[in-house]
């Protein structure tokens, strides 16, 4: 059977045959032969082709043998699982951030108790300082989805007022050049913490507080597709977030 997904998503690329052969180090008959006779690549280069075209590999071959390669690569990402978010050791974020060498995001509505870990607070300034891209999108405050959140959790306005705290504390990072804030008004699920290709996703639940939430800790690895689809959310509210250059911009 032919795969007209690969023919499909090759053709939206404006892309030729040959041009996805060479990108591969395969013959254009090849590549004919995945979409003519439905065969399915070696994993080494379905994960090449998803990645040239921007697609998913479960999309462009989506058979029961690659499903379960995919399945098993994104149980692979998962890291470890912890029951709520008081149960991980304090120093794990430092930790982790500590090993960014490339990106440095914070994804929350107001992460206040970061803001009082003077670990957090070093790696900050010393990752900006190699370099590192630091981003914080932190809720608008007065936004409809902070205030929904904030009676989820059953604690009322306090949770934009627990954003404004929270960038007062920030107020020092706001000089160090590097870091960047951003004000964000997305309906969080998940607050989401990033290293590079490492996450640590932090579920919303409704009636509790995020400390009392699962945390899960994940690491991205090729031919999984869990991490992928956290990273991506972080650059959508990037994307659509307001720069702010002051606590008092909120």
């Amino acid at each position: 059977m032919a795969n007209e997904r690969l023919r499909g998503a090759i053709a939206d690329r404006n892309m030729t045959l040959e041009q996805v052969a060479e990108h591969l180090g395969v013959s254009a008959k090849t590549v004919e032969r995945w979409i003519t006779t439905g065969r399915i690549p070696y994993q080494r280069h379905r994960l090449s082709t998803a990645a040239l075209l921007k697609r998913e590999v479960s999309y462009l071959w989506p058979s029961d043998q690659v499903a379960t390669e995919v399945t098993d690569a994104s149980n692979a990402e998962v890291v470890r699982v912890y029951p709520y978010r008081a149960a991980v050791p304090q120093n794990l974020w430092p930790q982790l951030y500590a090993k960014a060498t490339e990106k440095f995001d914070v994804l929350v509505y107001s992460g206040f108790w970061l803001t009082e870990d003077p670990a957090f607070l070093r790696v900050v300034k010393e990752k900006a300082a190699d370099g590192v891209t630091v981003r914080f999108m932190l809720g608008e405050p007065g936004s409809p989805p902070v205030a929904q959140r904030g009676e989820d959790e059953g604690i009322g306005a306090s949770m934009g007022a627990k954003i404004r705290n929270a960038l007062v504390n920030y107020r020092a990072l706001f000089r160090v050049p590097g870091v960047e804030f951003r004000l964000h008004s997305t309906t969080l699920y998940n607050s989401i913490y990033r290293a590079d290709d490492e996450l640590l996703i932090n579920p919303h639940i409704y009636g509790v507080g995020a400390a009392k939430a699962p945390l899960m800790h994940l690491q991205r690895i090729p031919g999984g597709e869990l991490t992928d689809a956290y990273l991506e959310s972080i650059e959508r509210v990037w994307e659509d977030a307001r720069p702010i250059s002051s606590p008092t911009d909120c």
